[in-house]
């Protein structure tokens, strides 16, 4: 089960910096957090900060459902946002 759904409110992913957007909603179930954290091995906050930051992703208009390099490229993405954050993989 996925830990976190996300409603995009808008399909135009276009970015002016001067006025302020609503991308939509990010809904995270701490519960299942809990449980993908034991089973992944990671932190409760490391994987919190994962759904959070994917969630986000899929607002901004990433996408992983086909595979491939859009999923590379979403994945990197969130390692590399994890890892600014102190959050590196199998960090506890």
């Amino acid at each position: 089960m996925v830990g976190r759904i996300t409603f995009a409110l808008e399909d135009d992913k276009t970015f002016n910096l001067q006025e302020i957007r609503v991308l939509g909603d990010i809904y995270i179930s701490v519960e299942q957090a809990r449980k993908q954290a034991i089973e992944y091995g990671h932190s409760f906050l490391r994987e919190l900060s994962f759904l959070t930051i994917h969630g986000l992703l899929h607002l901004l208009g990433y996408d992983h459902v086909n595979g491939g390099i859009e999923q590379a490229i979403m994945r990197e993405k969130e390692e590399k946002i994890l890892t600014q954050l102190g959050l590196a993989v199998n960090k506890v």
